[in-house]
C-alpha cells in the first residue's frame, strides 16, 4: 500500500479514510492507527529546522515514497522517511530529521529509565521490579541490582543487532525479518539476550590443576593442597560464571576434593575421621576440617557476586552411584599420576550431602544445585547401597535431584537434560553431569500462540510449526557463527583453555505452553492416547529438524524449559492479543501444577518414556508432596519412576522460615515450632532451585500459591 496524495485536499481526506483502520506498532509494543498527519507534521518541522518551508507539493512527493502496510512499526516508517528525503535531494532536511530523530531516542531512553528506576524502588522485591530475565536468586533489592538492571535494554538491542545481521548475511533479508517479527508477536522468545555470554557450562577443571586461572585471565596458582583447593575453587566458579549467562557446573568437584584430602592426610583418611588433625587450640578433627572446607566454598559462592548484578552464582554438582563413576572416571588420571578412588569419594559425598541438609536448618543456601545419579537393572537401582542413600537423604528432608538411567551414556543434573551420545558426555541447561558440555543459547517456542494462530487462520498447525522450526534453527546457527567469531578473537577463554568444548555445547530450542496448547484443541491432560499422540506430535518435529540441521560442529537439544520468567511473559502476551489462556503462568511440565485429580503415580507416567522420549534437552518432574515420606516410601518411588521410565525428578515439600527468630524447618508449618510466630516465609522452588517464595516475582508468588501439594497415606 503505497501514500500517493496530490495536492488535493480531497483526495488526502479520502486517503486517509483509507488508512483509518491500519495499525502500526509503537515502540513499546502498543497499537495505534495510523495517522498520515503525523508524518505530514514531523517532516513539515524538519523543514522549518533548516529555514525552509514544505509545500504540499514537496509533501506530496515524499509521501509517495513511502509504503505503509498493516502491523508496520514506527520505526520503519521513519526509515522510509528519511530515505525518501534523501531521494528528493532534501538532504539537509534529511539530516535535521535524523539528528531530530536521534534527540528524541535519546530523550525517550532517559525517560524510560526514570520510570524504571522509580518502578523498581517502589518494587516488593527485586524479581518484581526488573523488566527484562526476572530472576528470584537475588535476594535483596538495592543499587547494586538496580545498577544491573539498567544496561540491560542496551544489551537486547545490540544482541538483536549482532544476531539479525548474521542472519541476514547467511540466509537472506527476508529470514531476518521473519524473525523479528515472530519476536516481536511472542510466537519465539530468545532466551538471555540480556547477556553477551553464552548460557551454560559444565565445565572440566583439569586446566585448573594443570595452570590454575592464568590461562582465562586470572592470577591464581594451581591448588596444592587442601586450602589452596578451596579458595582456588571459589575464584574459579566465580571467574567461570562472569563468563556465562546460565548454570557453571563442575562435576568433578568432590572428586577432586578428595584427591586434595588424600594427598594431605592419606588415602584411608576416611576410616579414621575423628583423629585430632589440628595442632592448633581449636584442636580439630578431620572430620571438622572437611566440613570447614564445606562451609567456606558454600557459603562464599552461596554470597551474592558482582559478576551477577548481586545475585550468587548459579553452581550446580553431581553425585554418583559406583557405576555411573566407573563409566565416566575409569580412565581418569590426575596430574601427578594417582587415580581417583571410589571408597573414600563415597564417603565424601554422603558426608557433604548430610552437612548440606542439616547446614540448610541453619541458613538459606540456594545452591549448589545437587542432582544424585543412579544406574538402573532390572526394573531397581543397580547400587543397592546408593539407591538406599538416596531414599534415606529424602527421607531426611534433603531437596536435590535424581538422575537414573538403565546405560551409563547419558546423564542429568539441575534443571534437565537426556543426550545419549557415545563418550559419556551429555549437554542440559542448567546442571551438572558430563564435562567440557552445556548449551550455548536457548530459543524457546511459543506452542500455545503457536498453535492457536495456525488454527484460527485455518492453517494446519504442524505446518505452521515447520515452518518456526526451520527458522529457529537458522537462527541458533547464526548465533553459532557469532560465537565462532567471538572465539577466533581470542574473547572466549573457557574454550581456549579447554575447559569447555565448543564441538560438545548444544543450540537448545526451548519449549513452553505445551500443556495450554493441548487444552485450546480440547485434549485431557492426564495419561491418555490422544495427550500422548499430541506430545509425540509435536516433540517429535522438533527432534526431526534438530537432526536435519545438526552437522560435525554443531548439535541441537530439546527441552522443556524451567520458563521461570517466560511462562508468566507467553501468559500476559498472549492473553493481551485475545488467546485463550487458562492460568497466568504456563506450566513447565507434561500435568497441570494446579489440578489436584493429577495422582502421583500418574505425574510418574506423565514424565515417563512415552512423553520424553524426545526431549533430548530434558524434563524435570517436579512432585509436590505435602509432607515428607519415610525411607520405604521413596525407594517405592524410585521402582516407580525407573518402572515408567521417568529418569529426572525431585520431590518438593515446603520448609518453613520463620521471620522473627530465624528458625528455619524442614516441614510445612502454620507456626514457628521455637517462638510460635506466625510471621513465616516458605522454601521452595521457583521452577529448578530452592528460595524464599517472597523473592518469587508477584506472577511466580501467585503460581505458587495456587500449587497442589499431594497427600501420602
Amino acid at each position: 500500500m503505497f501514500i500517493n496524495p496530490s495536492v488535493n485536499p480531497s483526495f488526502t481526506d479520502s486517503y486517509n479514510y483509507i488508512l483509518m483502520e491500519t495499525i502500526i506498532i509503537k515502540r513499546d509494543g502498543k497499537k495505534e492507527v495510523f495517522s498520515i498527519k503525523k508524518i505530514k507534521n514531523a517532516i513539515s518541522k524538519a523543514f522549518l529546522s533548516v529555514g525552509s518551508f514544505a509545500t504540499q507539493e514537496a509533501l506530496g512527493n515524499i509521501l509517495s515514497r513511502i509504503s505503509i502496510r498493516n502491523q508496520i512499526s514506527v520505526e520503519e516508517i521513519q526509515n522510509q522517511v528519511e530515505i525518501a528525503l534523501m531521494k528528493e535531494q532534501y538532504y539537509h532536511v534529511a539530516k535535521s530529521y535524523m539528528l531530530y530523530r536521534q534527540k528524541h531516542t535519546e530523550d525517550r531512553e532517559v525517560k524510560d529509565k526514570l520510570e524504571f528506576l522509580i518502578d523498581y524502588c517502589d518494587a516488593s522485591n527485586a524479581a518484581t521490579g526488573s523488566r527484562y530475565d526476572a530472576n528470584a536468586n537475588v535476594d535483596n533489592k538495592n543499587l547494586a541490582t538496580l545498577i544491573g538492571e539498567l544496561p540491560k535494554s542496551n544489551f537486547i538491542r545490540l544482541n538483536r543487532k549482532m544476531l539479525t545481521d548474521k542472519l541476514k548475511d547467511m540466509y537472506g533479508k527476508e529470514v531476518s525479518d521473519k524473525y523479528i517479527k515472530l519476536l516481536n508477536n511472542h510466537f519465539i522468545y530468545k532466551n538471555d539476550e540480556t547477556s553477551l555470554a553464552n548460557y551454560c557450562a559444565s565445565i572440566t577443571m583439569y586446566p585448573w590443576l594443570i595452570d590454575g586461572t592464568k590461562s582465562i585471565g586470572g592470577n591464581s596458582k594451581a591448588p596444592t593442597n587442601l586450602k589452596s583447593f578451596c579458595g582456588g575453587f571459589i575464584n574459579l566458579v566465580f571467574m567461570v560464571s562472569s563468563m556465562l549467562s546460565g548454570a557453571c557446573a563442575t562435576p568433578e568437584f568432590l572428586m577432586y576434593m578428595n584427591h586434595f584430602i588424600q594427598k594431605e592426610y592419606g588415602d584411608d583418611y576416611y576410616l579414621d575421621s575423628d583423629k585430632i588433625v589440628d595442632l592448633s587450640l581449636k584442636q580439630r578433627s578431620l572430620d571438622k576440617v572437611i566440613t570447614d572446607c564445606f562451609e567456606q566454598i558454600v557459603y562464599s559462592i552461596n554470597q551474592p557476586t558482582g559478576a551477577r548484578n548481586f545475585q550468587a552464582v548459579f553452581w550446580n554438582i553431581s553425585y554418583y552411584d559406583q557405576y555411573y563413576f566407573e563409566s565416566l572416571f575409569e580412565d581418569f588420571v590426575f596430574p601427578d599420576g594417582r587415580r581417583p578412588d571410589w571408597k573414600s569419594l563415597s564417603w565424601l559425598q554422603k558426608r557433604f550431602m548430610n552437612w548440606f541438609n542439616e547446614e540448610r536448618t541453619k541458613a538459606v543456601l540456594t545452591f549448589p544445585v545437587e542432582t544424585m545419579a543412579l544406574l538402573t537393572e532390572n526394573g531397581d537401582v543397580k547400587d543397592k547401597d546408593y539407591g538406599s542413600f538416596t531414599a534415606e537423604m529424602y527421607s531426611k528432608g534433603h531437596s536435590f535431584f535424581t538422575y537414573i538411567s538403565d546405560n551409563a551414556d547419558s546423564l542429568s543434573s539441575c534443571c534437565r537434560l537426556r543426550n545419549e551420545i557415545t563418550d559419556n558426555t551429555f549437554s542440559y541447561t542448567l546442571g551438572a553431569g558430563g564435562i567440557s558440555t552445556g548449551s550455548k543459547s536457548v530459543l524457546t517456542i511459543n506452542l500455545n500462540r503457536c498453535i492457536q494462530s495456525a488454527m484460527n487462520k485455518g492453517i494446519p498447525y504442524l505446518e505452521f510449526l515447520e515452518q518456526v522450526m526451520d527458522l529457529v534453527h537458522k537462527v541458533q546457527l547464526a548465533y553459532n557463527e557469532n560465537l565462532k567469531y567471538l572465539e577466533s578473537k581470542r574473547m572466549l577463554p573457557l574454550f581456549d583453555s579447554g575447559y569447555i568444548n565448543m564441538k560438545r555445547q548444544y543450540l537448545t530450542i526451548g519449549v513452553n505452553g505445551l500443556v495450554e496448547a493441548a487444552e485450546f484443541l480440547g485434549i485431557e491432560i492426564n495419561d491418555n492416547h490422544e495427550y500422548e499422540n499430541f506430545v509425540q506430535e509435536i516433540l517429535g518435529l522438533i527432534e526431526h529438524y534438530n537432526k536435519k540441521y545438526k552437522s560435525a560442529e554443531v548439535m541441537f537439544n530439546c527441552e522443556m524449559i524451567p520458563a521461570e520468567n517466560v511462562g508468566v511473559k507467553f501468559s500476559k502476551w498472549d492473553k493481551q492479543d485475545g488467546y485463550q489462556v487458562p492460568r497466568n503462568c504456563y506450566n513447565s511440565y507434561f500435568y497441570i501444577v494446579e489440578d489436584e485429580s493429577t495422582n502421583i503415580l500418574d505425574k510418574f507416567k506423565l514424565h515417563g518414556k512415552k512423553y520424553i522420549e524426545h526431549l533430548t534437552g530434558g524434563s524435570a518432574l517436579h512432585l509436590n508432596l505435602e509432607e515428607h515420606l519415610s525411607k520405604e516410601q521413596y525407594q517405592q518411588l524410585l521402582r516407580v519412576a525407573i518402572l515408567e521410565g521417568c529418569n529426572y525428578f525431585t520431590f518438593n515439600i515446603p520448609n518453613t522460615a520463620c521471620n522473627d527468630c530465624g528458625h528455619i524447618s524442614k516441614q510445612n508449618l502454620k507456626k514457628c515450632p521455637t517462638c510460635e510466630s506466625e510471621n513465616l516465609d516458605y522454601l521452595t522452588r521457583v521452577i529448578g532451585y530452592l528460595k524464599r517464595v517472597s523473592n518469587f516475582s508477584v506472577p511466580r508468588q501467585e503460581e505458587a500459591s495456587v500449587r497442589h501439594y499431594a497427600k501420602v497415606h
